[in-house]
């Protein structure tokens, strides 16, 4: 398994729609259970999920050259 960083600067979209919304959902969350709790690290985490879960891209996706968008099949409307 490699790690390619040269992907991490590209900006693809590799996070799929189902996983916006659980990335948004769980990271609003944690930020709002770090009010409560006072948890630093709960805040970063939550902050981190919901602005990747916005942006439609995770550097740590590019990097494992994974993607959980789902292909769009264009042949099919070229009828």
């Amino acid at each position: 398994m490699s790690f390619d960083y040269k992907r991490m600067i590209k900006f693809e979209h590799n996070v799929g729609e189902k996983e916006k919304k659980y990335r948004i959902y769980g990271g609003a969350a944690l930020i709002a259970i770090s009010l409560f709790t006072a948890e630093i690290t709960l805040l970063v985490v939550g902050i981190i999920l919901v602005s990747t879960g916005f942006s439609g891209f995770c550097p740590a996706y590019a990097g494992l050259n994974k993607s959980t968008c789902e292909a769009v099949d264009d042949t099919s409307s070229n009828s």
